[in-house]
Protein backbone atom coordinates (compact mmCIF):
# COMPACT_ATOMS: atom_id res chain seq x y z
CA UNK A 1 0.00 0.00 0.00
CA UNK A 2 0.88 3.82 -0.67
CA UNK A 3 -0.21 6.78 0.82
CA UNK A 4 0.72 10.51 -0.61
CA UNK A 5 -0.65 13.65 -0.22
CA UNK A 6 -1.79 15.47 -3.49
CA UNK A 7 -1.66 19.23 -3.54
CA UNK A 8 -1.33 22.25 -6.57
CA UNK A 9 -1.07 25.65 -6.59
CA UNK A 10 0.38 27.44 -3.82
CA UNK A 11 2.09 30.27 -5.66
CA UNK A 12 4.07 31.33 -3.37
CA UNK A 13 5.13 34.63 -3.70
CA UNK A 14 1.87 36.12 -4.80
CA UNK A 15 1.85 39.92 -4.49
CA UNK A 16 -1.94 40.08 -3.95
CA UNK A 17 -1.71 43.90 -5.63
CA UNK A 18 -5.52 44.45 -5.76
CA UNK A 19 -5.45 43.78 -2.03
CA UNK A 20 -4.96 46.72 0.80
CA UNK A 21 -1.40 46.65 1.45
CA UNK A 22 -1.43 45.66 5.27
CA UNK A 23 -3.26 42.50 4.12
CA UNK A 24 -1.05 41.17 1.57
CA UNK A 25 1.75 39.98 3.55
CA UNK A 26 -0.48 38.05 5.99
CA UNK A 27 -1.94 36.37 3.25
CA UNK A 28 1.64 35.69 1.46
CA UNK A 29 2.79 34.36 4.75
CA UNK A 30 -0.32 31.68 5.01
CA UNK A 31 0.69 30.54 1.33
CA UNK A 32 4.29 29.86 2.95
CA UNK A 33 2.57 28.20 6.36
CA UNK A 34 1.19 25.40 3.93
CA UNK A 35 4.01 23.58 3.58
CA UNK A 36 4.32 23.47 7.15
CA UNK A 37 0.35 22.21 7.28
CA UNK A 38 0.98 19.78 4.62
CA UNK A 39 4.37 18.14 6.35
CA UNK A 40 1.77 17.91 9.49
CA UNK A 41 -1.34 16.00 7.81
CA UNK A 42 1.25 13.75 5.80
CA UNK A 43 2.74 12.90 9.14
CA UNK A 44 -0.66 12.06 11.03
CA UNK A 45 -2.02 10.13 8.37
CA UNK A 46 1.01 8.10 7.51
CA UNK A 47 2.08 9.86 4.34
CA UNK A 48 5.55 9.59 2.96
CA UNK A 49 5.49 12.05 -0.04
CA UNK A 50 3.72 15.11 -1.02
CA UNK A 51 3.02 15.62 -4.76
CA UNK A 52 2.92 19.20 -5.98
CA UNK A 53 1.30 19.43 -9.21
CA UNK A 54 2.40 22.49 -10.69
CA UNK A 55 2.54 26.44 -9.45
CA UNK A 56 4.52 25.84 -6.52
CA UNK A 57 5.72 29.82 -7.32
CA UNK A 58 3.73 32.30 -8.52
CA UNK A 59 5.99 33.65 -10.92
CA UNK A 60 8.77 32.44 -13.08
CA UNK A 61 11.33 35.08 -11.11
CA UNK A 62 9.97 34.48 -7.25
CA UNK A 63 12.61 36.68 -4.95
CA UNK A 64 15.80 34.18 -3.43
CA UNK A 65 13.79 34.45 -0.16
CA UNK A 66 10.50 33.36 -1.37
CA UNK A 67 12.43 30.42 -3.01
CA UNK A 68 15.19 29.63 -0.63
CA UNK A 69 12.71 30.03 2.63
CA UNK A 70 10.33 27.32 0.64
CA UNK A 71 13.57 25.02 -0.10
CA UNK A 72 14.42 25.35 3.59
CA UNK A 73 10.93 25.13 4.72
CA UNK A 74 10.58 21.55 2.97
CA UNK A 75 14.07 20.28 4.23
CA UNK A 76 12.83 20.77 8.13
CA UNK A 77 10.30 17.84 7.58
CA UNK A 78 12.38 15.21 6.65
CA UNK A 79 12.35 12.50 5.32
CA UNK A 80 9.14 13.11 4.40
CA UNK A 81 9.63 13.65 0.79
CA UNK A 82 7.88 17.06 -1.86
CA UNK A 83 8.26 16.40 -5.39
CA UNK A 84 7.98 19.39 -7.32
CA UNK A 85 6.40 19.43 -10.86
CA UNK A 86 6.76 22.93 -12.91
CA UNK A 87 3.56 24.23 -13.75
CA UNK A 88 2.53 27.16 -16.39
CA UNK A 89 3.15 30.21 -14.14
CA UNK A 90 6.79 28.05 -13.23
CA UNK A 91 7.37 26.07 -16.43
CA UNK A 92 10.99 25.01 -17.28
CA UNK A 93 11.19 28.14 -19.54
CA UNK A 94 12.23 29.67 -16.32
CA UNK A 95 15.44 27.75 -16.77
CA UNK A 96 17.37 30.16 -13.79
CA UNK A 97 14.58 29.01 -11.31
CA UNK A 98 15.22 25.50 -11.86
CA UNK A 99 19.12 25.70 -11.54
CA UNK A 100 18.15 27.83 -8.56
CA UNK A 101 16.01 24.93 -7.29
CA UNK A 102 18.68 22.53 -8.16
CA UNK A 103 21.45 24.10 -6.63
CA UNK A 104 19.58 24.75 -2.99
CA UNK A 105 17.10 21.55 -3.06
CA UNK A 106 17.86 19.88 0.24
CA UNK A 107 17.61 15.87 -0.10
CA UNK A 108 14.06 15.13 0.45
CA UNK A 109 12.92 17.66 -2.36
CA UNK A 110 12.88 15.86 -5.89
CA UNK A 111 12.28 18.31 -8.75
CA UNK A 112 10.10 16.16 -11.22
CA UNK A 113 11.80 18.22 -14.28
CA UNK A 114 11.82 15.34 -17.43
CA UNK A 115 9.20 13.12 -18.27
CA UNK A 116 10.77 9.85 -17.07
CA UNK A 117 9.70 7.52 -14.63
CA UNK A 118 10.73 8.41 -11.00
CA UNK A 119 10.92 5.79 -8.47
CA UNK A 120 9.03 7.44 -5.26
CA UNK A 121 9.43 4.02 -3.15
CA UNK A 122 9.83 0.42 -3.90
CA UNK A 123 7.03 -0.65 -6.37
CA UNK A 124 5.79 3.13 -6.82
CA UNK A 125 6.71 4.82 -10.49
CA UNK A 126 5.73 8.51 -10.57
CA UNK A 127 4.88 9.65 -14.22
CA UNK A 128 5.45 13.33 -14.56
CA UNK A 129 4.24 15.87 -17.08
CA UNK A 130 6.31 18.69 -16.47
CA UNK A 131 5.17 22.21 -18.03
CA UNK A 132 8.07 22.96 -20.99
CA UNK A 133 6.23 26.60 -21.18
CA UNK A 134 3.47 28.44 -20.12
CA UNK A 135 0.99 27.38 -23.13
CA UNK A 136 3.13 24.53 -24.35
CA UNK A 137 0.49 23.64 -27.17
CA UNK A 138 0.43 19.94 -26.39
CA UNK A 139 -1.12 17.41 -24.17
CA UNK A 140 2.00 16.20 -22.24
CA UNK A 141 0.63 13.82 -19.93
CA UNK A 142 0.34 11.62 -23.87
CA UNK A 143 4.37 10.54 -22.78
CA UNK A 144 2.61 8.31 -19.70
CA UNK A 145 0.27 5.82 -22.04
CA UNK A 146 3.95 4.14 -23.44
CA UNK A 147 5.70 4.36 -20.55
CA UNK A 148 7.43 1.07 -18.90
CA UNK A 149 7.68 0.83 -15.39
CA UNK A 150 8.29 -2.46 -13.72
CA UNK A 151 5.57 -5.45 -13.45
CA UNK A 152 3.14 -4.87 -10.72
CA UNK A 153 4.23 -1.21 -9.42
CA UNK A 154 2.01 1.24 -8.71
CA UNK A 155 1.78 3.85 -11.55
CA UNK A 156 1.25 7.35 -10.21
CA UNK A 157 0.85 10.11 -12.77
CA UNK A 158 1.77 13.63 -12.22
CA UNK A 159 0.01 17.10 -14.37
CA UNK A 160 -0.54 20.49 -14.47
CA UNK A 161 -3.18 21.87 -17.18
CA UNK A 162 -6.95 21.94 -18.40
CA UNK A 163 -8.83 18.80 -19.00
CA UNK A 164 -10.92 21.54 -21.28
CA UNK A 165 -10.55 24.72 -22.85
CA UNK A 166 -12.18 27.32 -21.58
CA UNK A 167 -10.92 30.18 -23.55
CA UNK A 168 -12.03 31.22 -27.42
CA UNK A 169 -8.79 31.57 -28.52
CA UNK A 170 -6.74 28.94 -26.69
CA UNK A 171 -5.32 25.55 -28.31
CA UNK A 172 -7.58 22.58 -27.88
CA UNK A 173 -4.20 20.83 -28.29
CA UNK A 174 -2.97 21.24 -25.44
CA UNK A 175 -5.86 20.15 -23.35
CA UNK A 176 -5.03 17.44 -20.99
CA UNK A 177 -7.01 13.88 -22.22
CA UNK A 178 -9.50 13.46 -19.33
CA UNK A 179 -9.00 9.78 -19.86
CA UNK A 180 -4.96 9.97 -19.81
CA UNK A 181 -5.54 7.49 -16.26
CA UNK A 182 -7.84 4.68 -18.39
CA UNK A 183 -5.08 4.80 -21.18
CA UNK A 184 -2.03 4.84 -19.20
CA UNK A 185 -3.41 2.20 -16.90
CA UNK A 186 -2.18 4.32 -13.87
CA UNK A 187 -3.56 4.05 -10.18
CA UNK A 188 -4.20 7.85 -10.36
CA UNK A 189 -3.20 11.04 -11.96
CA UNK A 190 -2.83 13.79 -9.28
CA UNK A 191 -3.61 17.21 -11.20
CA UNK A 192 -2.77 20.79 -11.11
CA UNK A 193 -3.98 24.31 -12.49
CA UNK A 194 -7.58 24.45 -11.04
CA UNK A 195 -8.26 26.34 -8.18
CA UNK A 196 -11.43 24.10 -6.59
CA UNK A 197 -10.90 20.00 -6.25
CA UNK A 198 -12.53 18.55 -8.67
CA UNK A 199 -13.12 14.55 -9.06
CA UNK A 200 -12.76 13.90 -12.87
CA UNK A 201 -13.26 10.07 -12.33
CA UNK A 202 -12.57 7.82 -9.72
CA UNK A 203 -7.90 7.96 -10.96
CA UNK A 204 -8.23 11.52 -12.03
CA UNK A 205 -8.36 14.54 -9.40
CA UNK A 206 -7.80 17.99 -9.44
CA UNK A 207 -6.67 19.06 -5.80
CA UNK A 208 -7.88 22.68 -5.96
CA UNK A 209 -5.05 24.82 -3.92
CA UNK A 210 -4.33 24.60 0.00
CA UNK A 211 -4.50 28.35 0.44
CA UNK A 212 -7.66 30.15 -1.92
CA UNK A 213 -6.34 33.27 -3.33
CA UNK A 214 -10.05 34.64 -4.56
CA UNK A 215 -13.60 34.39 -4.64
CA UNK A 216 -14.59 32.44 -7.29
CA UNK A 217 -14.51 28.72 -6.05
CA UNK A 218 -16.42 29.45 -2.72
CA UNK A 219 -14.34 26.78 -0.88
CA UNK A 220 -12.04 26.54 1.59
CA UNK A 221 -9.03 25.09 1.29
CA UNK A 222 -7.84 21.59 1.05
CA UNK A 223 -5.33 18.66 0.11
CA UNK A 224 -6.28 15.12 -0.93
CA UNK A 225 -4.70 12.71 1.39
CA UNK A 226 -4.28 9.68 -1.07
CA UNK A 227 -4.26 5.63 -0.15
CA UNK A 228 -3.57 3.14 -2.98
CA UNK A 229 -3.38 -0.44 -1.84
CA UNK A 230 -2.20 -2.11 -4.47
CA UNK A 231 -1.36 -2.16 -8.12
CA UNK A 232 -5.26 -1.91 -9.92
CA UNK A 233 -6.95 -0.67 -6.70
CA UNK A 234 -9.54 1.63 -6.45
CA UNK A 235 -7.72 5.10 -4.37
CA UNK A 236 -9.18 6.25 -1.54
CA UNK A 237 -9.18 9.79 -1.36
CA UNK A 238 -10.00 12.25 1.31
CA UNK A 239 -10.01 15.76 1.22
CA UNK A 240 -8.78 17.59 4.46
CA UNK A 241 -8.86 21.49 5.26
CA UNK A 242 -5.59 23.42 4.84
CA UNK A 243 -6.32 26.73 4.44
CA UNK A 244 -5.83 29.46 7.04
CA UNK A 245 -7.93 32.66 5.38
CA UNK A 246 -11.96 31.56 4.22
CA UNK A 247 -12.81 33.62 1.05
CA UNK A 248 -17.00 33.79 0.31
CA UNK A 249 -19.27 35.37 -1.71
CA UNK A 250 -22.27 35.77 0.43
CA UNK A 251 -25.85 35.93 -1.09
CA UNK A 252 -28.18 38.60 0.44
CA UNK A 253 -31.48 38.94 -1.52
CA UNK A 254 -33.36 41.53 -0.35
CA UNK A 255 -37.42 43.00 -1.33
CA UNK A 256 -38.36 46.80 -0.37
CA UNK A 257 -39.43 47.19 3.24
CA UNK A 258 -36.70 43.97 4.24
CA UNK A 259 -34.27 45.21 7.26
CA UNK A 260 -30.71 44.65 5.50
CA UNK A 261 -28.50 45.26 8.22
CA UNK A 262 -30.55 42.95 10.19
CA UNK A 263 -30.05 40.24 7.70
CA UNK A 264 -26.67 40.98 7.01
CA UNK A 265 -26.07 40.54 10.71
CA UNK A 266 -27.61 36.92 10.41
CA UNK A 267 -24.73 36.52 7.62
CA UNK A 268 -22.09 37.45 8.61
CA UNK A 269 -19.35 35.19 10.96
CA UNK A 270 -19.25 35.90 14.57
CA UNK A 271 -15.73 36.13 16.90
CA UNK A 272 -12.49 35.41 15.70
CA UNK A 273 -13.15 34.30 12.87
CA UNK A 274 -13.82 37.56 11.22
CA UNK A 275 -10.12 38.25 11.05
CA UNK A 276 -9.31 35.47 9.02
CA UNK A 277 -12.62 36.13 6.51
CA UNK A 278 -12.25 37.70 3.09
CA UNK A 279 -16.21 37.95 2.25
CA UNK A 280 -18.52 40.11 -0.79
CA UNK A 281 -21.76 40.65 0.14
CA UNK A 282 -23.75 40.07 -3.41
CA UNK A 283 -26.86 42.80 -2.72
CA UNK A 284 -29.76 41.00 -4.94
CA UNK A 285 -33.56 41.96 -5.00
CA UNK A 286 -34.62 45.29 -4.69
CA UNK A 287 -34.26 48.12 -1.85
CA UNK A 288 -35.37 51.46 -0.87
CA UNK A 289 -33.14 54.31 -1.22
CA UNK A 290 -32.79 54.53 3.10
CA UNK A 291 -32.70 50.53 3.05
CA UNK A 292 -29.70 50.66 0.33
CA UNK A 293 -28.21 53.02 2.51
CA UNK A 294 -28.31 51.65 5.98
CA UNK A 295 -27.26 48.62 4.31
CA UNK A 296 -24.04 50.07 2.73
CA UNK A 297 -23.50 51.86 6.12
CA UNK A 298 -23.46 48.44 7.92
CA UNK A 299 -21.04 46.82 6.12
CA UNK A 300 -18.85 50.07 6.70
CA UNK A 301 -19.36 49.52 9.72
CA UNK A 302 -18.66 45.48 10.28
CA UNK A 303 -15.74 45.91 7.67
CA UNK A 304 -12.66 46.37 9.81
CA UNK A 305 -13.43 43.49 11.88
CA UNK A 306 -12.71 40.96 8.58
CA UNK A 307 -9.70 40.33 6.87
CA UNK A 308 -11.82 42.18 4.35
CA UNK A 309 -15.49 42.54 3.42
CA UNK A 310 -16.88 43.75 0.20
CA UNK A 311 -20.27 45.29 -0.70
CA UNK A 312 -21.29 43.94 -4.33
CA UNK A 313 -24.65 45.80 -5.03
CA UNK A 314 -24.71 45.89 -8.85
CA UNK A 315 -27.55 43.64 -9.16
CA UNK A 316 -29.69 45.30 -6.45
CA UNK A 317 -32.01 47.33 -8.00
CA UNK A 318 -32.97 50.90 -6.35
CA UNK A 319 -36.69 51.44 -5.61
CA UNK A 320 -37.01 55.10 -5.74
CA UNK A 321 -40.66 56.66 -3.97
CA UNK A 322 -41.60 60.41 -3.57
CA UNK A 323 -41.08 59.56 0.28
CA UNK A 324 -37.48 59.30 -0.42
CA UNK A 325 -36.84 61.67 -2.60
CA UNK A 326 -38.47 63.96 0.13
CA UNK A 327 -35.96 62.88 2.37
CA UNK A 328 -33.17 64.58 0.03
CA UNK A 329 -35.07 67.85 -0.20
CA UNK A 330 -38.54 68.46 -0.94
CA UNK A 331 -37.46 71.38 -3.31
CA UNK A 332 -35.32 73.39 -5.04
CA UNK A 333 -32.06 72.33 -6.70
CA UNK A 334 -31.19 68.94 -4.83
CA UNK A 335 -34.61 67.82 -5.41
CA UNK A 336 -34.56 68.42 -8.93
CA UNK A 337 -30.99 66.53 -9.28
CA UNK A 338 -32.71 64.00 -7.24
CA UNK A 339 -35.48 63.68 -10.12
CA UNK A 340 -33.10 63.83 -12.95
CA UNK A 341 -31.10 60.97 -11.29
CA UNK A 342 -34.15 58.72 -10.20
CA UNK A 343 -34.91 59.00 -13.83
CA UNK A 344 -31.82 58.36 -15.20
CA UNK A 345 -31.48 54.98 -13.16
CA UNK A 346 -34.81 53.85 -14.62
CA UNK A 347 -34.56 55.16 -18.37
CA UNK A 348 -35.00 51.95 -20.69
CA UNK A 349 -33.18 54.02 -23.52
CA UNK A 350 -30.02 54.16 -21.47
CA UNK A 351 -27.18 51.82 -21.34
CA UNK A 352 -27.14 49.22 -18.51
CA UNK A 353 -24.07 51.54 -17.40
CA UNK A 354 -25.15 55.09 -17.16
CA UNK A 355 -28.23 53.48 -15.39
CA UNK A 356 -25.71 52.63 -12.83
CA UNK A 357 -23.92 55.46 -12.46
CA UNK A 358 -27.21 57.26 -12.39
CA UNK A 359 -28.19 54.91 -9.43
CA UNK A 360 -25.24 54.84 -7.41
CA UNK A 361 -25.05 59.14 -7.61
CA UNK A 362 -28.59 58.96 -6.54
CA UNK A 363 -27.52 56.97 -3.83
CA UNK A 364 -24.58 59.10 -2.80
CA UNK A 365 -26.54 61.78 -3.18
CA UNK A 366 -28.88 60.63 -0.31
CA UNK A 367 -26.21 59.46 1.72
CA UNK A 368 -24.68 62.32 1.52
CA UNK A 369 -28.05 64.59 2.76
CA UNK A 370 -28.90 61.61 5.39
CA UNK A 371 -25.49 62.67 7.35
CA UNK A 372 -25.74 66.39 6.82
CA UNK A 373 -29.29 65.84 8.62
CA UNK A 374 -28.06 63.63 11.47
Amino acid sequence: MFRFIHTSDLHLGKRFGNLPEELRGRLREARHGVIGRLAGAARANGAGVVLLAGDTFDTETPSPEIRRQALAEMGHHAPLTFVLLPGNHDSLQATSLWSALREGAPPNVILATEPVPLTLAPGVSLLPAPCTTRRPGRDLTEWMSGAPTPEGALRLGLAHGAIRDFSEEGNAAEVLAPDRAARAGLDYLALGDWHGAIAVDARTRYSGTPEPDRFKHGRPGEALLVHVAAAGALPEVTPFPTGSFDWRIVPLHLLPGDDGPAQLAGLLPAGPQRRQSLLRIAATGRASLAGRTALAAAVQHAAPEFALLEFDDGDLATECEATDLDLIDRAGALREAAETLSAASLDPSASAGERDTARAALVRLFSYCQKIAS
